[in-house]
């Protein structure tokens, strides 16, 4: 069953759908032509996916899922988004790629997909937007083939606390780090791919910490191979952050940086024989 906020939020990215795949942030030409839109951090810790099944939560508009599927996984895209999914499929014909997409909140996935995936895999900023993180994990450790794994690479909620609304060059304190009951309501123009643009949004995230996000893998049965924490980010996300030589965004007003960014990656065991 959808509540008003996952409503709310689906509004929402179906709204930025048509601005995101505009925007040079996500430059669907380059993508199109070649280019690869994964993070060297997943390429490096996801590891070879040829001739694997993967299967990609909170896909958006697919450009991740079909960069695997460019890299020899078989692949399955998820998002709830209808308009998402539909510029997905179309992207898909375009690079005329066999691309199963499936729209559906995550809560509901086990309803619409069935069987289990070498590779359960979810990228940057999607775990604010879920209000239960353990029945998150359940859901896509059941999706896990043993011997498998899910992967995680996601920006930092310590990095969430800090306002990104106003220009200071350090971080202001502003959201909670532990989980609250009720979401964060946000009132703002634009999209985080295109600030200029005229689009007026709603949204509803939910603060989740690293403890909770570790924890409730563990609890679903999954083994912790390793925890990272990064001290910079692929994205301009705050003000006070300086784009660095190598092309990451970082805060270096501090002798090490902060924590801006995570990944986990959890196995399921095989079955005992």
């Amino acid at each position: 069953m959808i509540d008003d906020f996952t409503e709310s939020n689906r509004e929402l990215w179906n709204k930025l759908t048509p601005v995101n795949a505009a925007s040079r942030f996500y430059d669907l030409d380059g993508f199109l032509n070649g280019d690869c839109s994964l993070q060297p951090i997943e390429l490096e810790e996801v590891g070879s996916v040829a001739g694997k099944s993967l299967l990609h939560l909170q896909c958006h508009f697919g450009m991740d899922t079909l960069s695997w599927g460019r890299l020899g996984a078989r692949v399955t895209g998820v998002d709830f988004s209808e308009e998402a999914i539909s510029l997905a499929y179309s992207l898909a014909d375009k690079l005329s790629m066999n691309t199963e997409f499936i729209c559906s909140d995550i809560y509901d996935l086990r309803s619409r997909l069935s069987g289990e995936f070498d590779i359960v895999f979810t990228s940057a900023g999607v775990l604010c937007w879920l209000q239960d993180i353990p029945r998150w994990a359940e859901i896509a450790a059941s999706f896990v083939k043993p011997g498998g794994f899910l992967y995680v690479r996601e920006f930092h909620p310590f990095a969430y606390m800090f306002d990104d609304t106003n220009n200071s060059p350090v971080p202001v304190l502003r959201h909670p780090y532990f989980p609250a009951e009720q979401p964060l309501r946000f009132e703002d123009q634009g999209s985080y791919a295109n600030p200029e643009s005229d689009i007026r949004t709603v949204s509803y995230e939910w603060s989740h910490s690293l403890a909770e996000i570790t924890c409730a893998l563990i609890d679903a049965g999954l083994t912790i191979e390793f925890l990272h924490e990064f001290p910079f980010s692929t994205y301009p996300s705050h003000p006070f952050l300086e784009k660095a030589e190598d092309g990451s965004w970082q805060y270096d007003k501090i002798d090490g940086g902060l924590p801006l960014m995570f990944s986990i990656r959890a196995r399921k065991r095989l079955r005992s024989r």
